[in-house]
């Protein structure tokens, strides 16, 4: 499903990228060991709010997470997660907070997930997605689904207790399907969702519903969507995404059928695309790519053969 010029197939899924980061989920409830971790003098954390977190640019042209010793840290003890430790023995905590803090020099920016996470390593990228999964399912999941008492963090973040009831309930994630759908032109259908702004394509996606398997996802999400019928259904990769909480299963799907016929609900316009009529539809402005730290950017690259025209965020 990739030309003979495909250069992109090695380049790792944006998120992905081994982060050197043992999660180390044994010590998440040993509570003696993580309060000698957050002593320790090589330990270091940031904040995240909102989804955000601090970045600054580094001397030689990198951008970093602005993380302090946590002896340096602002005060809080419910909303201090855990992540990991590293190759050197550091080990990292994110804390939850209503706002990020100043900075005195003025030089560190807040930063979402969908700017940052181009920018950073992957070593402070994979802490930043650690972050901002569990701070979007803390602040979303404070009282138990079961009898409605207000619950308690546990398992440096990974938990949540109901003391009335002793439920524990567990961060949220949402698989959802995303999908570079051709067809036996080799054409790839790409879609623009009714809240999107005019020219914005990217490929189809959907959640798996209960009992449904991601090959049944695939085919239901694309004949809802888009009336397009699909037969062979290939996994490629997958990609966090927790905007607030999904699991991006991606693949490459092959139609049956070509003639579209969108939902209007959620697809407000489909097409099939030649890579001739892509690369024209980019040079004119007609088509904008997605979002290069979507998956979405890379199934179409591995369709297309090569890397997509940078966007902004």
């Amino acid at each position: 499903m990739t030309t003979s010029t495909d250069h992109t197939a090695d380049r790792p899924v944006s998120l992905t990228a081994p982060s050197g980061i043992d999660r180390a989920a044994h010590h998440r409830l040993d509570e003696a060991w993580l309060a000698a971790a957050w002593s320790h003098p090589t330990t270091r954390c940031f904040v995240v709010s909102g989804g955000q977190v601090l970045i600054d640019e580094t001397p030689d042209g990198r951008t970093e997470l602005v993380m302090t010793p946590s002896f340096e840290a602002p005060l809080t003890e419910a909303h201090r997660y855990f992540l990991g430790i590293d190759e050197d023995g550091v080990s990292y905590f994110a804390l939850q907070k209503d706002a990020l803090p100043g900075r005195i020099d003025q030089s560190a920016r807040p930063a979402g997930l969908r700017e940052a996470g181009l920018l950073l390593s992957p070593r402070d990228a994979g802490l930043m997605v650690h972050a901002v999964g569990l701070e979007n399912w803390q602040r979303t999941h404070r009282f138990c689904s079961r009898c409605g008492e207000r619950t308690v963090i546990a398992a440096a973040g990974h938990i949540r207790r109901c003391p009335a009831c002793g439920a524990e309930h567990y961060p949220r994630t949402d698989p959802a399907v995303i999908m570079a759908v051709t067809d036996e032109e080799d054409r790839i259908l790409l879609g623009r969702q009714v809240h999107w702004p005019e020219g914005r394509f990217s490929t189809l996606a959907g959640f798996v519903e209960p009992g449904e398997s991601i090959e049944q996802a695939v085919r239901r999400e694309v004949f809802e969507e888009a009336g397009i019928h699909v037969g062979g259904v290939e996994y490629v990769a997958s990609q966090p995404w927790p905007f607030p909480s999904s699991l991006m299963l991606g693949f490459m799907a092959r139609a049956t059928s070509t003639d579209i016929d969108v939902d209007g609900d959620e697809i407000h316009e489909a097409r099939w695309f030649s890579r001739d009529d892509l690369r024209t539809a980019f040079e004119s402005g007609e088509v904008l790519p997605p979002y290069g730290i979507s998956i979405a950017a890379r199934l179409i690259e591995l369709w297309y053969g090569k890397q997509l025209p940078t966007r902004g965020v």
